[in-house]
């Protein structure tokens, strides 16, 4: 049985939390020195490494994109790639299969190898990304500061929910060194599939919807909120601090007294895209 399937229903209210650069400061590292690098390597891109690493930058980190799923991601930047610098073979296969598999995970992939050889490549480019980021010092993976507590006084009277499209060890490794598990219930990862099915499982533990709150980073994290009528808190990018504060002083109130719905989260979540923009 999955991880889903067994978890139970404790408290009335649910509050999902995203992992990488909402909770935890990991995008921005994990994209510069990871992501775009090994998609270098791996498909041999030397020569317009800056110019793709820009974009690489702007897609995953500081647009309105930021927080895809990596293989969405890699299908954006090998197809402006294939456009603009040198061609890649297979690109249009693995555009269409990020666009419309239900699951988007190393396992998922695998399982299109004997379909077209882009994808042993997509998998040997997230099986070194993965690499990569276990081989990041430990000390520059790190939640922003406030979490911790933050999340310490959500659990009082929230059932709490990492909703990551994250690998799940790096999520659990990250998670349990900085003791921010014992705050919650449940890790819902990118082996799970979408934040919108996750999110979906969870509802069907009970919980009324005006009564789950999903905290993320990223456009992607409020349209999987949107998508299951539940409600939306914004970290928002470069404000990350700010943002966790005013989530425990005046968000987290509102919710539990059921007054966050409405010019409140519209407020926040206008706030939210304009930063982006």
């Amino acid at each position: 049985m999955s991880v889903l399937t067994n978890f139970k229903k404790n408290k009335d209210f649910l509050i999902c939390v995203d992992s990488d650069g909402c909770a935890m400061d990991t995008m921005n590292i994990k994209h510069i020195k990871c992501f775009g690098p090994c998609m270098i390597e791996e498909w041999n891109l030397k020569q317009w490494q800056d110019e793709i690493l820009y974009s690489w930058n702007q897609v995953n980190l500081y647009t309105m994109t930021r927080g895809i799923n990596r293989f969405k991601g890699l299908a954006t930047a090998l197809a402006e790639v294939n456009a603009k610098y040198t061609p890649i073979e297979g690109v249009v296969a693995l555009v269409d299969w990020a666009e419309h598999a239900p699951e988007l995970s190393n396992n998922a992939v695998e399982k299109m190898i004997p379909e077209n050889p882009i994808f042993e490549k997509a998998l040997n480019w997230s099986i070194r990304v993965n690499e990569k980021i276990e081989a990041l010092p430990k000390e520059d993976i790190k939640p922003f500061e406030g979490v911790k507590e933050a999340l310490e006084k959500l659990h009082e009277k929230c059932d709490v929910a990492v909703v990551s499209s994250a690998n799940p060890e790096a999520v659990k490794a990250e998670w349990d060194r900085y003791g921010l598990t014992e705050h919650v219930d449940i890790l819902c990862t990118q082996d799970m599939g979408s934040k919108a099915h996750c999110i979906s499982e969870l509802l069907k533990k009970g919980y009324r919807v005006n009564n789950v709150l999903m905290c993320g980073d990223a456009v992607g994290d409020m349209k999987a909120a949107a998508s299951n009528g539940v409600l939306y808190y914004p970290i928002c990018v470069n404000f990350e601090n700010e943002s966790w504060a005013k989530l425990v002083e005046n968000a987290f109130p509102r919710f539990i007294n059921s007054n966050y719905k409405g010019d409140y989260q519209n407020k926040v979540i206008d706030k939210f895209l304009d930063n982006l923009r």
